[in-house]
């Protein structure tokens, strides 16, 4: 008789990192906040400047991708169509505020269909409420709806791809306590999607089958009832963290910090003005904006040193964050410098109606911010249960 003999069976290393092998592939790890935020605020500016409809398209395409790409498992992860649902109800309220007031037709225009006209008084001369309602009107309303439900997905991505409880630990100490703020705003999408997720799966378990209103009364009030209770749980921890409190801060500090952060954002405001006005004058310009700028740098940097907080393992900025922020970067600068191509590409007229074109520089630009779907590392896996090891016995 042979002996018995054991063999165990080696455990898969942990997904959430496992060693580059020799095809020099990168350890998986998450992107740092403020790059995604970047790279999501500059493609949202370069939106801000077409309203071509196919370079809108191929930045819903290109976001669509970034956020499949490089999205991990967390809950607030899981919201980007919501916010595609969001952006097709812009789009229709936009087309229908449209129709309903109705600005007239042209005889150019291609009459669709006619609105009952519902007459206005003298004091609202210029807006007219039904009446006909041209292809022209539709399609330059959905255009302008495009770009707002764009913008909005850049934002929804943003807030995909990045945590934003990471991204309030780089924030300046003068700004903390607004970074709360702004942090609790943004998480109530994510919060919201993952309690009516919860609440469905629940109702399923339940062999709940109503629909439509019925379906949506019964899941509106246990939401509401969740984020009720997770409002004073925040409002509990947040009172004993000691938020909001001034601190060693005295009045004459606190007053000399809103002083400077006042003018700041005043010469910031005119420095803008005065970049975007051709007439104004030379000082409100960049000196303007130059003097805002170092103003409210000062005052963040007298308004933090009340505040002292400590970063424990604070994420790395490496090369990919740079190219990450860079290539969406770069996207705005081309749509803004109008280099290669000509600026009323970006803003096709529908008169006449006609088929708008494809221009090649900006196409190129929105795809170079679309490179950042695998220049960003890979994210974290969830980590895979160890397996045991198992006895086996030879036979005797």
């Amino acid at each position: 008789m042979s002996p018995t003999t054991t063999s165990a069976k080696t455990a898969d290393p942990p997904a959430s990192g496992p060693a580059p092998d020799a095809g020099g592939r990168r350890l998986p790890r998450t992107l740092h906040p403020v790059a995604s935020w970047i790279w999501a605020l500059a493609l949202a500016t370069a939106v801000s400047r077409t309203n071509n409809p196919l370079l809108l398209f191929l930045v819903l395409a290109v976001l669509g991708y970034v956020v499949t790409m490089r999205r991990t498992e967390a809950p607030w992860a899981r919201g980007f169509k919501y916010y595609l649902y969001l952006a097709l109800t812009v789009v229709a309220i936009r087309v229908l505020f449209r129709a309903v007031f109705a600005t007239g037709i042209t005889p150019r225009d291609h009459f669709l269909f006619s609105l009952p006209h519902i007459p206005t008084p003298d004091w609202y001369a210029g807006i007219q409420l039904g009446g006909p309602v041209s292809l022209e009107a539709l399609l330059s309303a959905a255009t302008d709806g495009l770009r707002l439900a764009c913008m909005l997905c850049c934002i929804g991505a943003a807030n995909t791809l990045a945590n934003p409880k990471r991204a309030l630990r780089v924030l300046p100490g003068a700004l903390y306590e607004l970074g709360v703020a702004v942090t609790v705003s943004l998480s109530v999408a994510p919060q919201l999607v993952q309690s009516v997720q919860r609440v469905h799966r629940a109702k399923r378990l339940r062999a709940g089958r109503s629909k439509g209103l019925r379906a949506l009364r019964g899941i509106i009030v246990p939401v509401l009832e969740d984020a009720l209770e997770r409002s004073l749980r925040l409002a509990a921890a947040m009172d004993s963290r000691g938020y909001g409190r001034a601190g060693s801060a005295t009045r004459r500090s606190r007053r000399l910090t809103g002083a400077l952060m006042l003018l700041g954002m005043c010469g910031l405001c005119a420095g803008a003005y005065g970049l975007l006005d051709a007439t104004a004058p030379k000082l409100l310009g960049l000196p303007a904006m130059g003097a805002g700028a170092v103003l409210c740098f000062a005052g963040l940097r007298l308004g933090g040193r009340r505040i002292t907080r400590t970063a424990y393992r604070p994420d790395p900025w490496r090369v990919a964050e740079w190219a990450v922020a860079g290539c969406g970067v770069l996207s705005a600068v081309l749509l803004f410098t109008h280099v290669g191509f000509d600026a009323a590409e970006l803003n096709p007229s529908i008169y006449p109606l006609s088929w708008p074109t494809l221009p090649l520089v900006p196409a190129a630009a929105i795809l170079l911010a679309g490179t950042a779907g695998f220049l960003a590392p890979p994210p974290t896996a969830p980590a895979r249960p160890i397996v045991p090891a198992q006895r086996t016995e030879e036979p005797k």
